[in-house]
């Protein structure tokens, strides 16, 4: 309820949407998906976590590099574009804050991202 951040709404929908849809494509049937926010200092961290099939650490590295185009294929052989990741953390920096990974093969991935935190009181323009 009080999880205010001072960013674009549509932004962070496509963000948080790409994330959950990834989660959903590499986690077999009876996965689980997880999804929590909790507060930084100046901040909020979002982590959105699967026990889908997990990454090795050459594609964790390379999965936010510039010109990284990975496409791998879902649990259930569907395709993706390779560009959502590159989209999320062009969208998750223009808005402050930043995106990463943790994961493991065989045991799932955790994407987090945070953004500045919503300011108690703003200055009035003149």
């Amino acid at each position: 309820e009080n999880t205010l951040t001072w960013s674009d709404s549509n932004q962070i929908d496509i963000v948080v949407r790409n994330l959950i849809s990834n989660a959903l494509k590499f986690t077999p049937q009876n996965g689980m998906i997880t999804i929590a926010a909790r507060e930084r200092d100046n901040l909020w961290e979002v982590a959105i976590r699967d026990t889908g099939v997990g990454m090795d650490k050459i594609t964790v590295k390379n999965l936010f590099e510039k010109n990284s185009n990975i496409t791998t294929y879902g649990t259930d052989n569907e395709k993706g574009t390779g560009l959502g990741l590159s989209l999320c953390k062009e969208m998750v920096e223009k808005n402050g804050g930043s995106i990463w990974v943790e994961s493991a093969l065989r045991k799932g991935s955790c994407f987090f991202f945070t953004l500045p935190k919503r300011e108690k009181s703003y200055s009035k323009a003149v």
